[in-house]
């Protein structure tokens, strides 16, 4: 009989657990929305003067040049943007000590990989001339570096809102300021030092709530030791990072080897377009992160199973109805920044449909991180891998074909959406074998609210074309509400429902 009490008690306070961490993750999920919306009205004007004022080509040394700076500082973060959390909760020492370990570490190898830039700038400037302040560009990567650890740190303590004003605030809009300011300086130089600027601010924001969330790391002293097992400990999420980073930046880097700096600025554009749903699930790693540790510590594989299910099946929904919103009227989208960037239209459609077939890969690889690390590294690298073989393939092709270097800058984009989705399916069956227990963030009526949008932004496609204002002025928040009401009314259950509704405290 008190076995049989005991059970029954132990229930409700499992249920209640996972009911906190569903709240904790709706909160993160709302936030993330937000500011996607804030990053969508900030990145455009950016597009918008890039592509109006400075030109393609431009746009495209610049893009190439950002690359290579972002893939160096996510080298240099050592997978501390998502192994601090498991580090914060796996340790009795102050957090402010582990956190100050961290900044360190990540400070170090940004130190390394800029001086290794600044020695060979060619790196980022293949295809131009070195001159001026090109060098220290290269010193970006420990704004870059600093303030994603920073920012990880935050989201331990569930402050999602510190990444959205650094993110989607102060990042986004320094950049468009900055890029119309310098436009009267340098054409040629404009859009980098704009990207410095934005780059500087968003770390001075992440380093203030860092030291509100965690003060002044009183007593703690720098020891080598120490330092190089975090780091150590840390090297195969620094690599799985780098592989899924540079899923997301390949396709770029081997149409370089075939296009024109031109197309690559057209493509850069239809990339960024197709970026901004991507925040929403980056943004999710962190909160995940001290969710599934936790999880982890009480052998509660169950909620680990349900919680990636469910973040999962929010990050479809959300990443498939801003596709479908900036998709349709995709030409109208890719004309706003100019004339001559409406070629990438087709590169854009590939670009959004993979940020949702990545979905679940994403949230699958926040718990696979933490139980089978080498293996999600090993199914990251032939995914890559795969990708790169797509990519080539699909461009000789089009160059056998004689197609035109627009149709061609597509191509990448497909061998995109084929890697991430054999990548995604792996690992959620990866995952479901070692949780014992289904993983699956696909629901039904995903596909019933597409059909829907689908048709209803077809009808304001069909416009003329000097009413191709009213796709963007109506037709993408007509598409978008739309398809919110379907998924509201058929697919979302009552924890869904959380995601937009406030969580009375406890």
């Amino acid at each position: 009989m008190a076995q049989g009490d005991n059970s029954s008690l132990a229930t409700p306070a499992a249920s209640t657990d996972d009911q906190e961490d569903i709240a904790a993750l709706a909160k993160g999920g709302r936030t993330n929305v937000f500011g996607f919306l804030l990053r969508l009205a900030a990145r455009l004007p950016f597009l918008f003067i890039a592509g109006r004022v400075y030109g393609a080509e431009a746009l495209g040394r610049f893009a190439y040049a950002v690359l290579v700076v972002e893939f160096v500082a996510q080298i240099a973060t050592l997978g501390l943007k998502r192994g601090l959390a498991g580090a914060l909760a796996q340790t009795e020492r102050p957090h402010g000590h582990v956190v100050a370990e961290a900044m360190l570490v990540t400070l170090i190898a940004s130190l390394i990989g800029a001086g290794i830039l600044i020695a060979f700038p060619q790196a980022m400037f293949p295809n131009s001339g070195i001159n001026g302040l090109d060098r220290l560009l290269a010193l970006v990567v420990i704004a870059v570096a600093g303030s994603d650890v920073a920012l990880a740190a935050c989201a331990y303590r569930f402050d999602v809102g510190a990444t959205v004003r650094a993110r989607s605030i102060i990042e986004p809009w320094a950049i468009s300021i900055g890029a119309f300011a310098f436009a009267f300086y340098s054409k040629r130089d404009g859009l980098i030092l704009s990207y410095a600027v934005s780059m500087i601010a968003a770390l001075v924001a992440s380093l203030i709530p860092l030291a509100r969330h965690y003060g002044v790391p009183h007593g703690w002293r720098p020891d080598a030791g120490r330092l190089w097992r975090l780091a150590r400990r840390n090297l195969p999420l620094a690599a799985a990072d780098g592989v899924e980073w540079g899923s997301r930046r390949l396709d770029m880097a081997i149409l370089g080897l075939f296009v024109s700096p031109a197309v690559i600025g057209v493509y850069y554009v239809a990339q960024q377009v197709a970026s901004l749903p991507q925040k929403l699930k980056t943004s999710f790693d962190p909160i995940l992160g001290p969710v599934i540790t936790r999880n982890l510590a009480e052998n509660n594989l169950a909620a680990i199973a349900r919680q990636v299910s469910q973040v999962g099946f929010w990050i479809i929904a959300a990443q498939a109805g801003i596709a479908l919103a900036l998709g349709i009227p995709g030409e109208a989208v890719m004309g706003l920044v100019g004339p001559h960037f409406v070629g990438g239209t087709g590169a854009l459609a590939f670009l959004l449909l993979a940020e949702v077939v990545a979905a679940t890969a994403v949230v699958s690889e926040a718990a696979l991180v933490y139980i089978a690390r080498h293996r999600n590294l090993m199914i990251s690298l032939v995914m890559i891998g795969c990708q790169a073989g797509f990519s080539f393939g699909l461009i000789l092709l089009g160059r056998n074909l004689q197609l035109e270097d627009m149709w061609i800058a597509a191509a990448p984009a497909l061998a995109l959406c084929l890697g991430l989705g054999l990548g995604a399916f792996v690992k959620a069956r990866l995952l479901s074998r070692l949780l014992g227990a289904r993983v699956n963030a696909w629901r039904w009526p995903l596909l019933g609210a597409a059909g829907i949008a689908c048709i209803v932004g077809g009808a304001f496609v069909a416009l003329p074309q000097r009413f191709e204002w009213v796709e963007l002025v109506f037709g993408v928040w007509t598409i978008l509400g739309v398809y919110g009401l379907v998924i509201w009314r058929w697919g979302f259950g009552p924890d869904d429902r959380a995601l937009f509704r406030k969580q009375k405290p406890a």
